[in-house]
């Protein structure tokens, strides 16, 4: 497990709310908005210092996670704050032992998810990212992503935890991507989109996507048959499912999945042997009638296996899916 951040401490007068400059009699129109501005960070300031005070913490959590949009800067005050990060941390650790047995209560997965949106920010910010993840702060959100209930406290924790990490490689960063494959991100997010909702398997797939589109990514998971089949497996589970509910947003990341493994020789081979029939024979054709990015990612996956000699003609399926 990894160590708290070592420093995250500047001086607590720093959050003094600034003074207001006197206005002149000709002050610009623009005065009011540059006021409201002030306003509006000086209580981004007391909210960060309401969560030091266990007393405070839970309206404060509340409150910052639903205006963290509106708060300039706000991911650069969290890191560089006292004591900030480690009562977020504490929030954090504090449910571990409701993890198993699962006994997570709606509201102690509502306060956590607070915790975790504000960590998403800071994940998401170019300025704290890379500290971020210097500290191992994603670490402290695994034990979530390795939870099995399907109850809607536990759903709503993998989700939001996800969104923690799916803010880290939505930004194309290849020191982020080498930090996840020393951890266990692929397992766990393979283990979400086997059993997660809806919704969460498409953020996993997307982290996985987004590790796949990275260079290393590529290789590390194409390295062993071991890995590649472990996320190949998953990803025709999903599709098998996808012909009975289906879903176009999930089905585009997995067939963007796919193309990426068909851009390397060996994947692409093992692809003849494990591409869903249903990704050959046109029978997912109707949720890509309007996603004309994803259908041109379909017909180069089939075309990436056909050029290296495992499809022979091109598939029958093909043109129908494509309407051509």
């Amino acid at each position: 497990m990894a160590n708290l951040p070592p420093s995250l401490s500047i001086g607590a007068a720093s959050f003094a709310a600034p003074s207001p400059p006197p206005l002149s009699p000709g002050a610009s129109s623009s005065a009011p908005g540059a006021a409201a501005k002030d306003r509006k960070m000086a209580s981004a300031e007391q909210l960060v210092l309401d969560l030091c005070d266990p007393e405070l913490r839970e309206n404060a959590l509340l409150d910052l996670s639903k205006k963290r949009e509106i708060f300039q800067d706000l991911a650069p005050l969290l890191w560089h704050s006292y004591g900030t990060i480690a009562a977020l941390l504490q929030e954090i650790v504090s449910i571990y032992p409701s993890l198993s047995p699962p006994t997570l209560s709606p509201g102690a997965s509502n306060r956590v998810c607070n915790a975790l949106a504000l960590l998403q920010c800071v994940a998401s910010h170019g300025d704290t990212r890379i500290p971020f993840l210097t500290a191992h702060i994603p670490l402290y959100l695994y034990p979530f992503l390795n939870t099995t209930s399907k109850t809607r406290p536990f759903e709503y924790l993998r989700l939001t935890s996800l969104g923690v990490i799916g803010a880290l490689v939505k930004v194309d960063d290849s020191e982020v991507i080498g930090f996840l494959l020393q951890t266990e991100i692929i397992p766990l997010c393979l283990r979400t989109m086997e059993m997660g909702s809806e919704l969460s398997k498409t953020v996993a797939t997307f982290i996985v996507q987004k590790i796949l589109l990275d260079d290393v990514g590529l290789r590390y998971i194409c390295a062993t048959a071991e890995r590649f089949f472990a996320v190949a497996t998953v990803l025709s589970q999903m599709v098998q499912a996808l012909a009975e509910q289906p879903s176009p947003r999930l089905l585009k990341h997995i067939i963007r999945c796919y193309l990426r493994l068909s851009e390397n020789t060996r994947a692409c081979t093992a692809l003849n042997s494990c591409l869903p029939t249903a990704l050959k024979d046109g029978t997912l054709n109707n949720f890509l009638q309007d996603d004309h990015v994803t259908r041109r990612w379909l017909q180069q996956l089939l075309h990436n296996m056909t050029i290296a000699g495992m499809g022979g003609a091109p598939h029958a399926g093909l043109d129908h899916i494509m309407g051509m």
